[in-house]
């Protein structure tokens, strides 16, 4: 663990804590995940750092932020928990605890798992990692193992840490946990929905995820976590597809995933790498549209004339999201963005099937997808792609796959221009005696589809146009 020493030893931001700490006559451990991450060489966009503490962690970190001027939030009072936060030319996280029992081996052994309960004493770093509970064994078999008996019953989000890891690090998760998880799983209920929140997105956030839904969703995890995709369990579809309506999600889940690892477009690269809010990426926001894509379907389900028929499925999905965002905790910025994914996700098949395509139908949809645009073309194309049903045609997956090949290019190509600007505004549809209310923005998306099309090229033939439609109303 040579390796790790060296690392350890030259970390710049190690080295201030430690100066620091020394002159407060504090003795400070490096514990858990920054050990376990330079042994699995695993690099972060934010670098964690924990470090355990005999007492009075939270009195010490304020002291450290203050020092570093930067932010400071206190994780858990009772427990001795806080959390300084430096985001100014690098960033990275100082975690600082409270010995969770009278000694370092009491602290190490209420850790979680047993890969993470590993420690260096800052004071004597060449002496290297101190591992009582054979820690490092569990990193070279690639498992994850408790640390004690209650480790899951001690904090239940850990339940969801194990499969975190699973994901993050392609390890196995022992059956003794799986048996632990299984007795304990209901009780997730009770735990911090930001806590659930957080270790569910670093599953998302990892390339291959979706074996990790398939075993949350095996073990009626997933149903906990997201209530709502109960209601789609074991919900015919009808000719067009061939899996029901959870099954498709999962199956759509699967092939949104496929997209984002194989694609070599650098610029898809970057724009499905951009952070939405609260850390979390397009990509990960677009895994979790493609899996609630269709959750409106079940109350949309109508049978006429033997016929299945689902239509406004794609609203009443975007109008059950706002509940679902509140639930784990999202930002106003993810929850428009899961509302907006799944209120356009069949506008491009919709497109797919015009003939010809109008330059007023693909204005409408980049201006009401945004910049999801993007998001909703490779949301749309999984879900197509996840569809098989007797009367899917070869034909209209081809015409869908070129349909959004060509959106594609447009969404970059429009990026690069220049912004749309309207002829006229709302002041100057009211000085043409039009009332004010929702008829002057009926106006407004009317006069802007047709100069989008290009039937109108100036301020005045937007007012002429303007005139005619009032004649019309009155």
């Amino acid at each position: 663990m040579d390796k790790v020493i060296r690392v350890v030893n030259s970390d710049p931001v190690i080295k201030k804590i430690k100066l620091f700490a020394k002159h407060r006559k504090v003795k400070l451990f490096l514990v858990g995940g920054f050990i376990r991450d330079i042994i699995l060489k695993r690099k972060k966009d934010v670098v964690d750092y924990d470090f355990a503490i005999k007492r009075n962690a939270i009195s010490f970190g304020r002291s450290v932020a203050k020092y570093l001027k930067c932010g400071f939030v206190v994780l858990d009072k009772a427990h001795g928990s806080c959390r300084v936060v430096y985001n100014k030319e690098i960033s990275f996280t100082l975690d600082f605890t409270d010995f969770r029992g009278k000694t370092l081996d009491d602290d190490l052994s209420l850790r979680d798992f047993r890969l993470n309960a590993l420690s260096i004493d800052l004071d004597n770093i060449k002496k290297g990692i101190y591992d009582p509970l054979n820690g490092l064994k569990d990193i070279k078999s690639k498992i994850i193992r408790c640390c004690s008996e209650k480790s899951i019953i001690e904090d239940r989000v850990r339940i969801l840490r194990a499969f975190s890891l699973s994901a993050i690090f392609n390890f196995k998760i022992d059956n003794n946990v799986i048996v632990e998880i299984k007795k304990e799983k209901s009780k997730l209920e009770r735990v911090a929905f930001e806590r659930v929140r957080d270790e569910f997105f670093k599953i998302l956030d990892t390339k291959h995820s979706f074996k990790i839904i398939q075993a949350l969703d095996k073990f009626k995890i997933l149903q906990i976590i997201i209530p709502q995709i109960a209601t789609c369990f074991k919900v015919d579809q009808g000719p067009y597809h061939h899996l029901d309506v959870w099954q498709h999600s999962l199956a759509t889940f699967k092939e949104v995933e496929n997209i984002l690892n194989t694609t070599k477009n650098k610029k898809i690269r970057e724009h499905i790498n951009e952070v939405i809010a609260q850390g979390n990426k397009r990509r990960q926001l677009m895994k979790l549209a493609a899996l609630l894509h269709d959750i409106g379907k079940p109350k949309a389900r109508r049978k006429i004339k033997n016929k299945l028929i689902f239509h406004g499925h794609e609203a009443l999905g975007a109008r059950i999201i706002p509940e679902l965002s509140k639930r784990l905790k999202l930002s106003v910025k993810e929850n428009d963005y899961l509302r907006r994914l799944v209120w356009l996700h069949l506008r491009p098949g919709y497109l797919a099937d015009l003939s010809p395509l109008s330059e007023r139908a693909v204005f409408r949809f980049f201006r009401d997808a945004k910049n999801e645009a993007l998001d909703i073309l490779l949301v749309s194309l999984a879900d197509q792609r996840s569809t098989r049903g007797r009367l899917n045609t070869r034909q209209s997956r081809i015409n869908h796959e070129l349909l959004c090949a060509k959106l594609i290019k447009r969404f970059f190509k429009d990026k690069l221009s220049k912004p749309f600007v309207r002829f006229v505004d709302g002041n100057d549809i009211l000085k043409l005696g039009v009332p004010e209310g929702p008829v002057v923005g009926m106006f407004l998306k009317e006069l802007e589809e047709l100069q989008a099309e290009g039937k109108i090229k100036s301020k005045q033939q937007a007012l002429k146009k303007a005139g005619v439609l009032l004649r019309k109303i009155k």
